[in-house]
């Protein structure tokens, strides 16, 4: 029983620091809504019959196209959904230009606690084919795709970089180590994706991300110590279901981890990215984003590193949170602005050396 108490006390701690904003959220002042029209739950996929839906941001400035930034919540795949990242969508299309799409993605605790890792990754691919598809409609250049997210949401926008290309119609399992986005554009198949490299993007900003889902498992991720399991609600099980564990099946593991799957750059060359993380950050360290940037280099790729000085996990997380006595207010808008800075040198570069 004592045990038992620990584990609910530690789990509401894990709670408070991960996702638990003050009860009223503070006033956004980092949103200037006549900077941007805003279309909520534009419905882009139904895989099982599972609705997913994607906010929408596009700016007022009358530009007749802008980059796009697919963007994906953090939460270890299990806790959140797009509201989690509200601010950060409207502080950066009330500050620059650029289209934003907010995605909600399937979660591990979905569908009674079935969902497997491979198919949140199959929702990440989908978004992006989706958003290339039609983000015409709301004045996005399909031609200059971001993909940017914080946590479980940099994992998949990493995926989307390294194993976009690792596509197939054969559901995943651990003879097919493939992905089937759960999206495909008209009469096209996932072998016809794969060929034409459809999931190339621009850029990428990538924060605080989980690299190494394999090394995450052997730590204990899917054990009931993992405290994400009762905040999503859900009993704790293989990421791949119960006939699946990453002593038996290491290769799945290493499928969707991002640092196991960097393309050589002779081969496929990964667009410029962006690494962040907080100094203080005990979930995902800094030194193994560090880490994953060396690895990019050693591949033949560009990245940078920007560390946070004194912040820890989810600083781009809306609301506030009391544990750490941080809010959005504070810590995202300088993270944000990095992000910004970085992106508006690689698509209006004339405009970020005139500033």
């Amino acid at each position: 029983m004592a045990r038992r108490i620990e584990l609910v006390i530690f789990t509401v701690a894990i709670g408070l620091l991960l996702n638990a904003c003050s009860e009223t959220p503070l006033p956004i002042s980092h949103d200037n809504p006549d900077n941007y029209t805003l279309k909520n739950d534009v419905l882009w996929a139904s895989p099982d019959g599972f609705d997913l839906t994607m906010d929408i941001y596009t700016p007022t400035s009358g530009k007749p196209s802008y980059p796009v930034i697919v963007m994906f919540h953090g939460g270890g795949w299990l806790i959140n959904d797009k509201s989690i990242m509200d601010q950060a969508s409207a502080y950066i299309v009330s500050n620059a230009e650029y289209v934003v799409c907010n995605v909600n993605y399937r979660l591990l605790s979905d569908a009674d606690n079935t969902v497997r890792l491979n198919q949140i990754v199959n929702d990440a691919f989908g978004a992006v084919l989706w958003v290339k598809d039609n983000i015409s409609d709301y004045a996005g250049d399909a031609s200059n795709v971001i993909v940017t997210g914080d946590s479980a949401g940099a994992h998949l926008s990493a995926m989307v970089l390294n194993s976009g290309t690792n596509l197939s119609s054969v559901p995943f399992s651990e003879h097919s180590l493939n992905f089937t986005p759960t999206y495909l554009p008209a009469g096209r198949t996932a072998e016809d994706i794969a060929a034409e490299q459809g999931l190339t993007v621009q850029a990428a900003t990538l924060n605080y991300g989980v690299f190494d889902v394999h090394k995450s498992a052997l730590a204990g991720f899917e054990s009931i110590k993992n405290p994400f399991w009762l905040m999503g609600g859900s009993i704790a099980r293989g990421v791949f279901g119960d006939a699946h564990n990453v002593q038996d099946h290491p290769q799945m593991y290493r499928a969707v981890s991002p640092v196991y799957n960097i393309p050589e750059a002779s081969t496929h060359s990964l667009p410029p990215t962006l690494l962040t993380s907080g100094s203080e950050d005990p979930v995902v360290t800094p030194e193994s984003v560090r880490l994953y940037k060396q690895r990019l280099e050693a591949a033949g790729h560009t990245a940078k590193y920007w560390d946070y000085e004194g912040k820890t996990h989810a600083f781009l997380d809306s609301g506030s949170n009391r544990l750490l006595g941080s809010s959005f207010e504070h810590d995202a808008p300088p993270a944000l602005a990095i992000m910004i800075k970085f992106l508006d040198g690689i698509f209006y570069p004339k405009e970020a050396t005139d500033t």
